[in-house]
């Protein structure tokens, strides 16, 4: 009787790592060569037009409010600080193209701001844009 341990030969070990790097080579491929299907796109024919674009600046009205609250269009000032002064002073100034700069001081109040949308919108103004400073860059 033979006691005897054996001597043991090495378990065959599967090694993943080459298998896993062909699959993503492979996935790979298939996604770079797959044609994406586009059944949910509208095929549209735009109009064409031969007309240049505008090279003519909407008009600007620059509305600047103080910080006391107090309103000037294009830099003659409102005698009143109304939304009914503003206005009868803005319906002489708009066309068709025009656009309102609104101009208004860091501390000045935000009625006065919402007083100025208010006139702008009762005289027929659609295009309101408000005016701003860059921030300075300490150190520069």
């Amino acid at each position: 009787m033979n006691f005897r341990p054996r001597p043991s030969s090495p378990e065959p070990e599967i090694n993943l790592i080459p298998f896993i790097d062909v699959l993503l080579v492979v996935l790979i491929f298939l996604m770079l060569t797959t044609t994406w299907s586009r059944l949910t796109e509208i095929e549209l024919n735009l109009p064409v037009a031969d007309a240049s674009a505008s090279s003519q600046r909407p008009r600007k009205i620059v509305l600047t409010i103080t910080s006391q609250g107090r309103y000037a269009i294009n830099k003659s000032p409102v005698g009143g600080s109304s939304v009914g002064h503003l206005v009868a002073v803005l319906t002489p100034l708009v066309h068709k193209d025009a656009m309102l700069v609104i101009s208004a001081d860091a501390s000045a109040t935000h009625q006065s701001v919402i007083n100025a949308m208010e006139a702008a919108r009762r005289s027929g103004l659609s295009k309101i844009t408000f005016a701003a400073q860059s921030a300075e860059v300490p150190g520069s």
